[in-house]
């Protein structure tokens, strides 16, 4: 992980002057979130993924709970969680983070997206960091959610209202997975596949760029 100061480390601003920097192309901003799945655990993984793809920048910012499922130290991006929320205001003039961090990206990729978190993001709960930037989110930008959670939690009737309520905000589900659970069980639930959703992220980010050149 790479350590941050009390500033954003890469929240430049980003509108260059073509007649200035004809040259220069900015990055595609990729925000990850992840919450309290033990499908975390694949953090490192698809986070590296990401990093493979040119022109891609990655940062994280993560649940209390989802640090239970990976170290730090296999996350080569900057990761922010709630503590640095408050470490960097301290006075009116200081950033808000979860704003900044909303403004700094092209993408939001919540990966995965437990079954805690998707009720709190349906309800307009925002008491962390993760939910702060979703409530505040642009929804002019694409917002990606990956669902993960047990079966019986996954079949239980609030769920398809809660994922029809994100849709309805105009975030894009990429479906979870039959297989068998971590817990034993055996269907619906688990977190799509890393290539699955890292595909996902290169078909808005050709989008993007063909918007750019258009």
């Amino acid at each position: 992980m790479e350590p941050h100061p009390g500033r954003l480390p890469h929240m430049e601003p980003r509108a260059w002057c073509p007649a200035v920097a004809p040259s220069i192309e900015t990055k595609f901003h990729v925000l990850v979130g992840v919450t309290g799945s033990v499908a975390a655990l694949k953090l490192p993984l698809l986070v590296s993924k990401l990093l493979d793809i040119p022109g891609l920048e990655v940062t994280v910012v993560t649940t209390e709970r989802a640090k239970h499922f990976y170290s730090p130290q296999d996350v080569p991006v900057t990761l922010y969680s709630d503590a640095d929320e408050w470490e960097m205001w301290k006075q009116r003039s200081d950033p808000v983070l979860h704003i900044d961090l909303r403004r700094w990206a092209d993408l939001m990729l919540v990966a995965p997206l437990d079954a805690n978190t998707l009720g709190k993001v349906a309800s307009g709960i925002c008491d962390n960091l993760l939910t702060c930037v979703i409530r505040a989110w642009d929804r002019s930008k694409p917002l990606l959610f990956c669902p993960a959670m047990n079966t019986a939690m996954w079949e239980h009737p609030i769920t398809a209202q809660q994922v029809g309520q994100l849709k309805a905000f105009g975030y894009v589900e990429i479906p979870c997975v039959a297989k068998k659970l971590v817990c034993g069980d055996q269907g619906l639930g688990a977190m799509a596949e890393v290539e699955t959703i890292v595909d996902r992220v290169k078909e808005v980010f050709s989008q993007h760029r063909g918007v750019q050149h258009t």
